[in-house]
């Protein structure tokens, strides 16, 4: 029945379907609560996804206790092997007679709690990100204008299952303790294989040969096209999406002839570039704290800097540990790193063609460039 409400999730021919993030099924089924908490019996409700595609999702188990009402919606990740599929995703609504149409979100059992800085939620908060925030707010506001109610509401998020679950991901790496994340930033998961994406890569690789380009800009995501337009040139050029699959890219690129490759990212990825990691998904490998570390040690930095890199939760902050010690010490770190991944990239190409790297941060900006960088941009 699910499948035909929500029509436009379902494939087309050759594509994978499309599912919802755990984000939506909470603002779901806190809508859903919030009206059955004032009167309304509740069986579905529709919700509007950031990414512009409206659903509408069964709800059940719900409960209802005076002026406390709890429903659930079932997560339905399409083709995408998440390991939250399946699960229940809780959302329990206590109207507040007093608060005036402010609305309290917290997490309960199953979701985690942030105890360490770097994330995107303030320590101490529930790990429901901005935007599941942002759309169980909008959601439960819709239900209680609709239905008239003037006061606010306190909103629990909840996933029975989601602390077993939280063991089988990053979160207790990153100091997530007690559950799962409440994540998704457009409200629909997007699958996609491995081997369709990395199709897709040298499909586009094809498009820029068959236009007679030599020299190829790649960047994981759009935050290097974008940082390559704002601090290196005003002109107009290509990119091509690479994703984790730097590896990948790099061999088909070399396999087409390609003279010259400028690589674009974020020192999270190309942190794990300097220490050989060639595909740099999480669930492949990470060792970033461990290679900062390692550049960091080379020039004799006290062990408690050490042990502050290594317990640092993002590159952000291991970066600003460095930072702290002077800039003498951030340059020669950061040029270690740079040297390594010119390395690195040299090597898997074979010293075939003109390779080059820059690294940055959306929070710190510029970090650091290897030694064919100017000369490539030059040809690009």
């Amino acid at each position: 029945m699910q499948d035909e409400k929500n029509k436009n999730l379902n494939p087309t021919e050759g594509q994978m379907k499309r599912g919802y993030t755990t984000g939506t099924c909470a603002a779901a089924a806190a809508k859903a609560a919030a009206l059955l908490a004032l009167g309304r019996d509740i069986q579905e409700v529709s919700v509007d996804t950031p990414k512009g595609i409206p659903l509408i999702l069964d709800i059940v188990d719900c409960k209802i206790n005076e002026k406390k009402a709890s429903c659930a919606v079932k997560k339905d990740s399409g083709d995408d092997p998440d390991i939250t599929n399946g699960v229940l995703v809780y959302a329990e609504v206590e109207l507040l007679e007093n608060e005036h149409g402010d609305i309290i979100i917290d997490g309960g059992k199953g979701v985690g709690r942030v105890t360490l800085p770097g994330l995107a939620c303030p320590i101490g908060q529930a790990a429901i990100n901005p935007t599941p925030r942002r759309m169980i707010n909008s959601m439960v506001s819709q239900a209680l204008e609709q239905m008239g109610y003037e006061g606010g509401a306190k909103v629990t998020i909840s996933i029975p299952k989601g602390e077993e679950l939280a063991k089988r991901t990053y979160n207790p790496r990153l100091g997530i303790e007690g559950g799962l994340s409440v994540l998704g930033t457009s409200g629909i998961v997007e699958p996609m294989s491995e081997q369709a994406l990395i199709d897709t890569i040298k499909v586009e690789m094809d498009v820029r040969k068959a236009l007679g380009a030599e020299y190829l800009v790649i960047t994981p995501g759009n935050y290097g096209e974008n940082f390559l337009k704002q601090h290196f040139t005003n002109r107009e050029f290509y990119s091509v999406k690479c994703s984790n699959f730097i590896g990948d890219s790099l061999d088909y690129a070399e396999e087409q002839g390609f003279k010259g490759v400028l690589l674009i990212g974020h020192m999270g990825k190309l942190v794990k570039v300097a220490g050989g990691i060639m595909n740099t998904h999480s669930k492949y490998a990470d060792g970033r704290m461990e290679i900062l570390a390692a550049h960091a040690a080379r020039f004799g930095v006290e062990p408690e800097l050490i042990e502050g890199i290594f317990n640092s939760v993002t590159t952000d902050n291991a970066y600003e540990a460095i930072e702290a010690c002077g800039d003498e010490l951030k340059k020669q770190v950061i040029d270690s790193l740079m040297d390594k991944i010119e390395f690195h990239l040299r090597s898997r190409t074979h010293q075939t063609m003109e390779i080059g790297a820059i690294m940055f941060s959306n929070k710190h900006g510029f970090l650091g460039k290897t030694s064919a960088v100017d000369n490539i941009i030059l040809k690009i």
